[in-house]
Order: structure tokens, then C-alpha cells, then sequence
């Protein structure tokens, strides 16, 4: 394992944040305990990488340089 990615890539970190979010939430009184966390990991996984190929064509869209 010597290949490296980013930070956000990582599902490991995804499913933490998850599992952190789903806490607080309990704290305040959100109900989560019919949350299914790794169906929500993947949804939100689904959902930047989205995102990101929108922000991706957006800014080639609108950028004022060439590719060279």
C-alpha cells in the first residue's frame, strides 16, 4: 500500500464522518436510529462525486485559459 489519495477519497473517513454526524444528531434529539450508515456513506459518496464533476465542467466552462 504505498499509493496515496486524497483525504475525501477515503471511505474510511466518509463512513467516520458518518458515524460522527449520526451521534451529534442523537444528542440533539434527531431520530437516527432507522439510519442505515453505510447506505447513507455511499449515497453521499454518489453525491460529491456529482458535485465535483459539476464544479469540473463549470470551471472549464468559465475558465479564460487554454488547456495546454
Amino acid at each position: 500500500m504505498t499509493e496515496t489519495k486524497p483525504w475525501y477519497l477515503s471511505r474510511t473517513i466518509w463512513a467516520s464522518a458518518v458515524t460522527v454526524a449520526t451521534a451529534v444528531g442523537g444528542l440533539f434529539g434527531l431520530p437516527v436510529a432507522e439510519i442505515d450508515g453505510q447506505t447513507l456513506t455511499e449515497t453521499l459518496l454518489q453525491a460529491i462525486t456529482a458535485i465535483s464533476g459539476l464544479v469540473a465542467i463549470f470551471g472549464r466552462l468559465s475558465a479564460e485559459t487554454r488547456i495546454g
